[in-house]
């Protein structure tokens, strides 16, 4: 067997999956949780397991997790802080669920601990829900879930029942609460927001730029939206913001990510179930949207994960290209890595040398000139550039 096929063969590669989380710390990508189709039967993928890929090297490494485990599932909403991951929410096989749970990503140990709250009370189970980092606190918003009927209160409309979901005196519906979850304090709080709240909705997608914190889109009842609303962390105030040009069609399940002043919007599904491929980036000063060109508008994505990488890259994980609605069969695995910015000259030299240094005899010859950062550098991105790599 040729050699290069035998190692793409044998290549360790994370899993396909949707409804999955994942985070950037330092160059390397965590994934952990989600589900895929096997045999039209929904499965969760392992909970004790987290797969790390290396965004330099473009290598997988899973690692197996202990502690406080917390259950297989999807939908929940995952962050970074500090080094650790955070977990809220979700759905396992019991349903919706309200826990939160952290692990360091920094000690190698991959210890699970679930969070028990000292202050205050928990926000009722949900899915599909998003959230904010912001001064050691993280922020949540929306999602769908179930409450008690003696919970829903129909005249403040913070939640909207699905009215083909209920059972007895519990109902399910969207949400679009705000709850804040202080690491330091372990305590949950409910602020007072002002202005005027974004519909209830799930399936959304937010991100953050400095002190404020965007939505966009996402399922409000039957209908996918491609409203755009900010929420001031320091007032708690919410605004719409009416985009001043061509906007995105509706969807839910995309992605929205901060790159410098901007937002990148990824994917999703369309009003018409139509799995999205489009990339658009929104200024937030000039309210004004732009769609980017990019090479994977074959690869459609939805329930993906999108985080920033370094340089303004944006490194989009798994997800499916298929409406999971009608057939839930296209999980994919593969790491797109979209460059919205010019890159750094550094960057450039260092690509270029990895890419080309295979075929080109005297670019090896004078390989050994190099500075020693430089040639750290190039020797890693080789890596990537391998041949038997899994293209991506």
């Amino acid at each position: 067997m040729d050699s290069a096929f035998e190692g793409h063969c044998s290549e360790l590669v994370a899993r396909e999956r949707s409804g999955h989380t994942a985070v950037v710390e330092e160059d390397l990508l965590y994934v952990w949780g989600g589900y895929l189709s096997i045999a039209d039967e929904e499965v969760f993928l392992p909970n004790d397991e987290i797969w790390v890929y290396d965004l330099e090297r473009g290598a997988w490494e899973v690692f197996h997790m202990s502690g406080e485990v917390p259950p297989s599932m999807s939908g929940t909403c995952g962050c970074s802080l500090n080094g650790h991951l955070y977990i809220f929410g979700g759905c396992d096989d019991n349903g919706q669920t309200n826990e939160i749970y952290c692990v360091d990503l920094t000690d190698g140990q991959y210890m699970w601990k679930k969070i028990k709250h000292e202050i205050g009370s928990a926000p009722s189970p949900r899915d599909k829900l998003s959230c904010w980092v912001y001064s050691e606190r993280i922020i949540y918003f929306g999602g769908y879930g179930r409450k008690l009927l003696t919970n829903v209160d129909s005249r403040n409309r913070s939640f909207i029942v699905d009215e083909a979901s209920w059972m007895e005196d519990v109902f399910w519906g969207w949400n679009n609460e705000v709850h804040i979850f202080d690491t330091k304090k372990a305590s949950w709080i409910e602020p007072q927001t002002h202005g005027r709240a974004p519909a209830p909705r799930a399936a959304h997608a937010s991100a953050a730029i400095s002190c404020r914190g965007y939505v966009c889109g996402g399922r409000v009842m039957e209908t996918r939206t491609n409203d755009i609303h900010c929420l001031d962390f320091k007032t708690w105030t919410w605004s719409e913001i009416i985009p001043a040009s061509t906007s995105p069609v509706g969807r839910s399940w995309h992605t929205l990510t901060a790159v410098s002043d901007a937002l990148f919007l990824f994917g999703g599904l369309s009003i018409d179930c139509k799995p999205m491929s489009d990339g658009w980036l929104l200024d937030v000063e000039t309210k004004t949207w732009r769609e980017v060109e990019h090479p994977f508008k074959n690869k459609p994505r939805l329930w993906h994960t999108a985080s920033p990488g370094k340089d303004s890259d944006v490194i989009v994980f798994g997800g499916s290209c298929d409406s999971i609605l009608l057939v839930d069969t296209g999980h994919c695995n593969d790491a797109l890595v979209f460059q919205t910015q010019p890159y750094p000259l550094f960057r450039i030299c260092e690509d270029y040398i990895a890419m080309n240094l295979r075929n080109y005899e005297t670019l090896r010859h004078q390989l050994p000139l190099l500075p020693p950062k430089l040639l750290k550098a190039v020797h890693t991105r080789m890596s990537f550039y391998r041949p038997s790599k899994k293209q991506r």
